[in-house]
């Protein structure tokens, strides 16, 4: 079968197998598919979509382009959590050390950050001496102790994505739900993850803006997990404001600190406790998800959620006692306190017009040579819904740079404030299991 027949059957509609499918990744991979051909495809499956079978053979086609990693020497269910982004997303250093106290394995593979603030291995080398730089036997020996590890990205995972991303990217075919749920699992897949938890987030912040969308990715996602053996569960989020008040590296460590202290934003809270009930019974730990959240709330009463995120930093190198004093964190220069010019409520915080004024700071990178300063970013003091009084505190903008006229105009520019009181957006909208 030529490459141009099946673009042809996919453009007309029909059902590809798993051999044409098969052979379409592996000969773009090996590059015997132009990117012209490849580009067609992509732009014939935009219009004509995917059946359940073709995303489950397309995810699983793209997980053997590479490495699979095997995580089978760490003992217990390996429960993957997967975001699909967003401006103050402090999740999964209130996750990691949270699950893991309850004695659930969080074997992490993260990578770096590009936009509003660094990834989670950015964010958490604010840590003095805190690194991922472990080899495979190690990552697995810690978490094995420790029921904790975050290792970078390594090896030669999906390429077959990365080169189709690429191409998507160029060929205005990023938006094809098919494509972007099988991007997605193809890489929960290939890092070993037994069962895998997806927050799935909806609003002007995230990347699919509308809650119709952001529920047929999700389920999307879903169907592809539970067709390829993974147990898969996803809970949509709100993301038409900042989670939490945190947005910068060492200021969302402090807030991962007082979130596992039961001190943290109600929302963040909120949220870690709904993903982090998912992965407790996915891992078998739990027999409802009610008695998952109890064990959370327990390890937060109780201190071990704190103390194992004291031990993970320390495993890995981290100055465990930045839990105990947040003020060996990367401080900033200046602490200036936006206020409010009007009174009334807030009504709208754009997301990520907020996180652009955090990487203007430079809490992230605009290009992947961009180097991060660990110590900036922003806090906010008000959330949607809130009343708020000419004077009072919005947002507190911490910098190195005395001279930041464009930053603190991009964050007045983001928050509108109306005389009527407003509701609060919903948190997670609802979740989506097999």
């Amino acid at each position: 079968m030529r490459m141009v027949d099946l673009i042809q059957k996919k453009r007309d509609g029909q059902e590809l197998s798993t051999e044409e499918i098969q052979m379409i990744i592996k000969g773009f991979t090996d590059g015997s598919i132009p990117d012209y051909q490849m580009s067609a495809f992509a732009m014939a499956t935009y219009f004509q979509g995917m059946s359940e079978q073709e995303r489950a053979d397309l995810t699983m086609a793209m997980v053997e382009s590479g490495d699979v990693i095997d995580l089978s020497e760490i003992e217990g269910v390996k429960v993957d959590k997967h975001s699909t982004g967003g401006v103050g997303d402090t999740t999964t250093l209130v996750l990691a050390p949270l699950v893991a106290a309850v004695g659930v394995p969080v074997a992490k593979m993260s990578g770096r950050g590009l936009g509003h603030t660094g990834g989670t291995i950015d964010k958490l080398e604010a840590v003095p001496g805190f690194h991922v730089e472990i080899d495979k036997q190690q990552f697995i020996d810690l978490v094995n102790k420790n029921k904790v590890a975050v290792i970078g990205q390594t090896g030669n995972l999906t390429p077959a994505d990365k080169k189709l991303y690429a191409l998507r990217d160029v060929t205005a075919t990023v938006n094809s739900i098919p494509l972007i749920a099988s991007s997605i699992m193809s890489k929960k897949i290939a890092a070993g993850a037994d069962a895998i938890v997806l927050d799935v987030k909806t609003g002007a912040g995230a990347f699919m803006k509308d809650l119709d969308d952001a529920k047929e990715l999700a389920q999307a996602m879903v169907n592809i997990g539970n067709n390829v053996g993974r147990e898969t569960m996803a809970v949509i989020s709100d993301m038409s404001q900042p989670l939490g008040f945190a947005i910068g590296n060492a200021l969302e460590i402090q807030e991962a600190i007082d979130t596992l202290k039961g001190e943290g934003p109600k929302d963040l809270e909120e949220l870690c406790l709904a993903l982090g009930s998912y992965m407790v019974y996915l891992a078998k730990k739990a027999d409802s998800l009610e008695q998952a959240r109890e064990m959370l709330e327990e390890v937060i009463k109780n201190g071990k959620a704190l103390e194992a995120l004291k031990v993970f930093l320390s495993a890995q190198g981290g100055d465990g006692s930045v839990v105990d004093d947040p003020s060996k964190l990367p401080q900033a220069e200046y602490v200036i306190d936006l206020e409010a010019k009007e009174d009334g409520y807030v009504s709208e915080i754009i997301a990520d017009s907020i996180g652009t004024a955090a990487m203007l700071l430079g809490a992230g990178r605009a290009t992947k040579e961009s180097e991060i300063d660990l110590a900036v970013g922003l806090m906010l003091r008000k959330k949607i819904g809130d009343a708020v009084k000419a004077g009072d505190a919005l947002v507190t903008i911490y910098s190195n740079q005395d001279q930041i006229e464009d930053v603190k105009e991009k964050i007045y520019n983001s928050i509108k404030i109306s005389k009527d009181k407003v509701e609060a957006p919903p948190l997670v909208y609802g979740t989506i299991e097999k």
